[in-house]
Formats: C-alpha cells, sequence, structure tokens
C-alpha cells in the first residue's frame, strides 16, 4: 500500500497552517542550514517566505538559487510534505506581510507583529515546487 499523497492531497496539505522548516546549502559551504519558517502557498501556486534581506537565511537561498521546504503534522496518523525547487527574490508589500502574520498569529497577534517589525528590510522568496516527497501513515490502515 502505497503511503504518498496524491496531487490534491499533498497540495490541500502544503495549504493548510504549518511551521515550514527549510532546508538549504550555507552560502559558506560549511553544511546545510535548516531553520523554521512561515510561509504561504495556495494549490497550483508558489511557496512564498518573507526575511530579512540581510539575514544568513536569505543569502544562502540567494547563493544556492533554490531551497526545500518541509512541513508536518505529527500527530498520529503522522503525514509531510517536502517540497524543493528555484527560489526567485521579490518585492513584499505590508499587505503580505500582515497576510503571513495574521495566518499564523491571528488578526490581534499579526497585527501586532507587524507594527513591531517595520517593513524595511523584508523581501519575499518565491519557490515554484519541482520536486514532492509525501507521507500520510493514515494511509497504512492505522
Amino acid at each position: 500500500m502505497s503511503l504518498r499523497m496524491s496531487r490534491q492531497e499533498r497540495e490541500e496539505f502544503l495549504a493548510g497552517v504549518h511551521v515550514g522548516v527549510i532546508s538549504v546549502a550555507s552560502e559558506d559551504g560549511t553544511g546545510p542550514l535548516a531553520v523554521p519558517v512561515w510561509y504561504g502557498y495556495r494549490p497550483g501556486g508558489a511557496v512564498t517566505i518573507s526575511t530579512g534581506r540581510d539575514t544568513r537565511k536569505a543569502r544562502a537561498i540567494l547563493a544556492a538559487g533554490r531551497f526545500s521546504l518541509c512541513v508536518q503534522d505529527e500527530r498520529p496518523p503522522y503525514k509531510y510534505v517536502a517540497v524543493e525547487g528555484p527560489a526567485v527574490f521579490g518585492e513584499i508589500d505590508r499587505d503580505e506581510r500582515l497576510g503571513l502574520a495574521r495566518r499564523y498569529l491571528g488578526t490581534a497577534g499579526g497585527d501586532a507583529f507587524i507594527a513591531a517589525n517595520p517593513d524595511g528590510s523584508q523581501v519575499a522568496i518565491r519557490m515554484t515546487p519541482q520536486r514532492w516527497s509525501t507521507a500520510d501513515f493514515g494511509k497504512a490502515g492505522g
């Protein structure tokens, strides 16, 4: 029995609210960088993360030109989706940042987060999923 998710299942799961972990080669070649992130995704679209322009994560993704993202639900039955693809840097406006913050913190928490963290140095990094890896242990019959 296959534990793999269908295209619809994996895209719906990725679109859910999960803390993701990105993985990317370090820009200095010392090894991979893995960091938890907030992200946005709509089925069929790109994964979007927002970070400071001068962060280690942004520098590593810029140098590598791509990154991986893994999201999971560790509650039984365990499931995960991992995606990997090329990264494109772009501007992120206040409304998109606010949408991400509210996605994870709710309306009041998201508004407070954005008020405490001005927009100035933020960048959007968008990744088009090329490779998918999935598992849904609920499909194992247990």
